[in-house]
């Protein structure tokens, strides 16, 4: 479920247009005008409002807000007024050119958009970068990694709900069998996290619990420092049970004494659209805090309202 809210009656997208570029006017920004408008339309509104303000005005609506609004205020609503596919691709290359083990973005985008979107993703990054993301995943990642995340961005898994049990149960045990013997790169643990359709796999993972009696997720925690394992562990959270995962990432990155502006950021414009209301509800189950409560009261300022409004505000 969404947390976007549209208008029932949207203005066109000369309208939008004409009230954004009044926004950029005179001395100041009007920042709040900005958000009444962009915080409340959806992808395909956006980027007709997009490719309106470029033809009416002959600039680029990003390059008009880049000028006009600065800091985490400006990421947000830049990243939000992107294509979906963009935005990943954006996000991804970021990821990838200050690589770190510990950054889950390119697991996020692997394994938590369908085979479509992730199809999407690849095709705007080849638009934007001229090269392949695929390539830049081998590229920038270091051995045990490129194993797991180059077939992870790769995959076009089949969308359908038909499940073989007999698979399942054949796959548990060489999930098992690999993990026994901490064999966690392995080809063939590799292949299953990586190839198999959704109901395939969470039926696997069910079989595994079953057989053996503990959580697949749960013989991953040998090394709590281990990196590897937790992205094996992320990307199996993210892809059986997307909303937890993130309902976590934010809870982290509001957590502590400073906040992870970039990670909150990315859980909120990505998945607005998506899901944010069921983020919300598991955040709220397991803090007992609502998410937007949460939000104001680590963040400020226009980044505060712009956030606070997609989350349904």
């Amino acid at each position: 479920m969404a947390s976007l809210t549209v208008p029932a009656t949207v203005p066109s997208p000369a309208e939008d247009c004409e009230q954004l570029r009044k926004a950029f006017e005179g001395w100041g920004t009007n920042e709040a005008l900005i958000i009444s408008i962009l915080a409340h339309r959806n992808a395909s509104q956006r980027r007709l409002i997009r490719e309106t303000y470029a033809r009416i005005y002959g600039q680029m609506l990003l390059k008009s807000l880049n000028d006009e609004i600065s800091g985490d205020f400006e990421r947000a609503v830049i990243l939000w007024t992107l294509d979906p596919a963009e935005r990943d691709a954006m996000l991804a290359n970021e990821a990838l050119r200050n690589w770190k083990p510990a950054n889950r973005t390119l697991i996020e985008i692997a394994c938590a958009r369908t085979s479509t979107q992730l199809f999407a993703v690849r095709q705007a990054y080849h638009a934007l970068f001229k090269r392949s993301l695929e390539e830049d995943v081998a590229a920038h990642t270091t051995a045990t990694f490129r194993k797991l995340l180059v077939p992870l961005v790769s995959s076009y898994r089949y969308e359908g709900p038909e499940v073989n049990m007999k698979l399942a149960k054949s796959e548990a045990k060489i999930l098992h069998d690999k993990i026994s013997h901490k064999a966690y790169d392995h080809e063939d643990l590799i292949r299953i996290l990586t190839t198999r359709s959704k109901a395939q796999l969470i039926a696997t993972l069910n079989q595994f619990n079953n057989e053996f009696g503990s959580a697949f997720n749960k013989n991953l925690k040998s090394d709590p420092k281990d990196e590897f394992l937790a992205s094996l562990r992320a990307a199996v959270r993210c892809f059986c049970c997307p909303e937890r995962y993130f309902a976590k990432v934010a809870r982290v990155a509001i957590k502590g004494l400073g906040t992870d502006e970039n990670a909150l950021t990315r859980v909120i414009t990505t998945r607005a659209e998506v899901d944010l209301q069921l983020i919300k509800e598991a955040y709220m189950k397991r803090t007992s805090v609502p998410l937007d409560r949460a939000v104001a009261g680590d963040t400020s300022g226009d980044y505060e309202r712009m956030l606070i409004a997609l989350l349904g505000a």
